[in-house]
């Protein structure tokens, strides 16, 4: 029997979007609760936690991070022959307690493990009761939500909120996320694209190979296939707001089906965007 992590209403979530081994094999997903760094995060899933560990964190990279994060491992109620582990929150539950799906775990930290451009969110695995700690050695996650839509043939949209490190952009679409293709087929986009160099794409017959394109132009090339999903290697490309080169896009996956799409600088402050503003994100690539 498997178990399902809940995704509150109106929040999103990605399994790809991360440099770390757990997103790159799909035994870890992101969930990004409403709320700055601080605010409550509600439980992925029920059952009793059975450890609460501070381990100590890196120095943020260009910015003040808490200096510890905490590991929380929640016997499932779903499957008790496995755990659930929780990163990123300060909890405000304790040890021995039972929790439901929604409850209040804890508050957001801004981990040292972050980058600059990183948004508040829990990281969640699924993982062997003997084995619950550890970077590697997850079970593998499927999706439920059913990717839809159709690919988007330009990626325009209304800035809904500014702050110094990213912009998000509404794009108007009514589907999981931002919808590229694979071998001309619809596959919904999950990751930090160029500047992790590698992404996620999720669609129902996930191939072994091909090339995921967006806008018509090619970004990657499949190296990996999972169940519905598949990982790719991004290939020589950058996006261009206001004809000024980013870092790069944030993809997640919204089940409200309003998907926005995060914009990164290449420095603090270097968007120069205002909420209401309409934008177009252009694609070069080399």
């Amino acid at each position: 029997m498997g178990v399902r992590i809940h995704v509150p209403l109106g929040c999103r979530y990605a399994f790809f979007n991360s440099p770390y081994p757990s997103h790159k094999e799909i035994t870890g997903v992101d969930i990004y609760p409403i709320g700055d760094f601080g605010a409550l995060a509600p439980s992925p899933v029920e059952g009793e936690v059975i450890l609460e560990r501070r381990v100590r964190a890196p120095k943020g990279n260009g910015f003040k991070a808490s200096d510890h994060d905490t590991v929380i491992i929640i016997k499932n109620r779903d499957n008790p022959d496995t755990v659930t582990k929780l990163l990123h929150v300060d909890p405000i539950i304790e040890t021995g307690e039972w929790i439901s799906v929604g409850d209040p775990i804890g508050r957001t930290l801004r981990s040292g493990y972050y980058g600059w451009g990183t948004s508040p969110h829990v990281h969640v695995e699924i993982r062997d009761p003997l084995d619950p700690i550890r970077a590697r050695g997850g079970y593998r996650m499927n999706l439920i939500d059913k990717p839809m839509g159709y690919p988007v043939e330009e990626l325009t949209g209304i800035v809904v909120h500014t702050q110094p490190e990213y912009a998000m952009i509404e794009i108007g679409s009514k589907c999981l996320g931002l919808v590229g293709t694979i071998n001309d087929l619809p596959a919904v986009l999950d990751g930090g694209i160029p500047y992790y160099g590698w992404l996620g794409a999720h669609m129902d017959d996930a191939p072994e190979s091909g090339t995921i394109n967006l806008l018509g132009k090619p970004i990657a090339y499949i190296i990996e296939s999972f169940h519905k999903s598949c990982k790719a290697k991004c290939r020589d490309y950058r996006f261009m707001i206001n004809e000024k080169p980013i870092l790069g896009l944030s993809l997640t996956l919204w089940p409200s089906l309003k998907p926005l799409v995060k914009a990164i600088p290449l420095e603090r402050n270097g968007l120069k965007l205002s909420t209401g503003d309409l934008v177009q994100v252009d694609l070069k690539v080399s």
